[in-house]
């Protein structure tokens, strides 16, 4: 396929924008021509910086589908419960499609965009960023040497007294560490414009404006005892895999650090240890001595993907180049396995609702 690959992009909201600027820093490799969203000011922001036809800009994704296929891909960064449609109907196109996680919110939903995509031989990418990080790529590369030998093995908040509904006119914001003011607020004013604050405003302009008006008639500005924001805040699951394999992930949302990961991997010769951007760590029980493996992250240089510790980089990378070079091998989440990580997390959220264990693959 000759370069660069043109692509429509559906939802320009920050995800969205994310993954159209691989188009800004490399656009030998990547070309913008289209975009759908039912935001007038989202949809002209992304047209004017990318120079997008006016023809080739819609207030809705079914315009766009309507259309003799006019791109060789498409991203996906509507809100989750309208993931579903677009995908199929892209997918039946012909688009190779790049689609945001999760992959829809149900199990019949994430089926049937696999079956449609495999139907009509598209390449499809979710994007579980995190494989594609330096760190995670080390941490594997490491398993399959054998460095480690083999594995082994909500509640509901009453509102402080006196609160009130919104953030910006409660008595006792200034003593509530979950403030919308202070993590939106005053990180405009400290000059901080990028995420989150930029998520919450409506227009392209991040500004003490547009952050107060957000707060004040936006989601962002409701008091958090009272929203009714129903995923959990901190969550532990527990799975045992076929041969004895054990492994547990923790999820807490009152953390120091944001959107840093951490992973401790338990092997028979030792143990492997990771943690946000730094040095993947391997202890040998032999020798009881720790090696360091550095990462390279010298590429982020030359983009402005730099979120998720550079794997919003790494996944555009390898979506554009599996579709140039028509090699899926190069998607490290395509539809058969990125199916068996939602159904697994399926079971997972049936397993907190009903307080039991859950056996997957069997019919209960």
């Amino acid at each position: 396929m000759p370069l660069p690959v043109e692509v429509l992009i559906i939802g320009a909201g920050n995800r969205g924008q994310i993954y159209s600027f691989f188009a800004k820093d490399f656009p030998e490799r990547m070309k913008v021509v289209g975009v759908a969203d039912c935001r007038q000011v989202a949809r002209q922001n992304l047209q004017m910086k990318y120079s997008v036809a006016d023809c080739n800009v819609f207030d809705d994704w079914r315009g766009a589908a309507a259309r003799v296929k006019f791109a060789d891909a498409v991203v996906i960064a509507t809100p989750d419960r309208q993931h579903k449609e677009p995908a199929v109907a892209f997918a039946e196109k012909g688009y190779h499609i790049l689609l945001e996680k999760p992959m829809a919110v149900t199990v019949d939903d994430c089926k049937e965009i696999v079956a449609a995509c495999m139907k009509h031989n598209v390449i499809l990418s979710v994007c579980h960023v995190l494989r594609y990080s330096p760190a995670v790529v080390k941490v594997k590369e490491l398993l399959s040497q054998g460095v480690i030998g083999e594995v082994v093995h909500i509640q509901h908040l009453e509102p402080p007294q006196g609160a009130a509904s919104r953030c910006l006119n409660c008595a006792v914001e200034q003593s509530c560490p979950y403030s919308a003011k202070k993590l939106y607020l005053e990180g405009v004013k400290n000059g901080h414009k990028g995420w989150p604050v930029s998520t919450i405003c409506e227009g392209a302009d991040v500004d003490i404006e547009s952050v107060t008006k957000a707060l004040c008639e936006g989601p962002y500005g409701r008091c958090v005892y009272e929203c009714d924001n129903d995923v959990v805040t901190h969550q532990v699951v527990n799975m045992e895999f076929e041969g004895g394999v054990t492994a547990a992930f923790t999820m807490v949302a009152f953390t120091e650090k944001l959107c840093d990961r951490s992973m401790t991997i338990y092997g028979t010769k030792g143990e492997l240890s990771s943690e946000g951007q730094h040095p993947v760590k391997v202890f040998d029980f032999l020798t009881q001595t720790k090696k360091e493996y550095p990462l390279d992250y010298s590429i982020l240089q030359q983009t402005q993907l730099r979120g998720h510790g550079g794997a919003d980089y790494y996944l555009m990378d390898s979506f554009i180049q599996a579709i140039a070079e028509n090699n899926p091998s190069l998607i490290m989440t395509g539809p058969e396995e990125t199916l068996a990580s939602h159904l697994l997390v399926f079971d997972a959220e049936r397993a907190r609702r009903e307080s039991r264990i859950i056996y997957c693959n069997r019919t209960e």
